[in-house]
């Protein structure tokens, strides 16, 4: 078959635009394409990366925190128990009297120590007694904490306070 020059020129264009067309679909625009995949997924792994390494920040912070704890503990007085402290504290801030009762409890935590709580009500007591009270037995030293209060006007003299305590350390 004989093709004139005119023909020969149609049907090298279109063998040049199939083999262009074909270069296109499966070399250039897959190359392209997995670049732009590639680079979602370093963004992708970056941002992993940067929760890793503040989840690590925030480990240490807590292993510190743990390890000073721990020291803070071992400084406390041999045979430290939160029922003699709040004692000897009610004592010392005249406030025993007001005592109406004190419930022990201890609870075993998720970490490698026992939170041990005491609930306290204290009737008919001065606010100005509760503070000095108060005072005395919240104790960084011996990482004592009041984790919850409750007050109420005494019912039966005008001017007291009931108040509810729950007191708690760790050991």
């Amino acid at each position: 078959m004989k093709l004139a020059k005119r023909e020969k020129y149609f049907v090298s264009a279109g063998a040049f635009c199939l083999i262009g067309f074909l270069l296109f679909q499966f070399v250039v625009f897959p190359f392209f394409e997995n670049r732009r995949r590639l680079q979602r997924g370093i963004k992708v792994r970056e941002k992993m990366l940067a929760e890793i390494v503040e989840l690590r920040n925030e480990y240490e912070a807590c292993k510190a925190a743990s390890h000073s704890m721990h020291e803070m503990l071992a400084r406390r007085k041999r045979g430290f128990t939160l029922f003699s402290f709040l004692e000897e504290a009610a004592g010392a801030a005249s406030v025993k009297p007001y005592i109406k009762y004190m419930k022990p409890s201890t609870v075993q935590g998720t970490g490698p120590y026992k939170e041990s709580m005491v609930e306290m009500k204290l009737e008919a007591i001065t606010l100005q007694e509760l503070v000095g009270y108060l005072y005395r037995i919240e104790s960084p030293d011996n990482q004592v904490k009041v984790k919850r209060i409750s007050m109420s006007e005494n019912k039966k003299e005008k001017g007291y306070l009931d108040a509810i305590l729950q007191v708690l350390t760790y050991q």
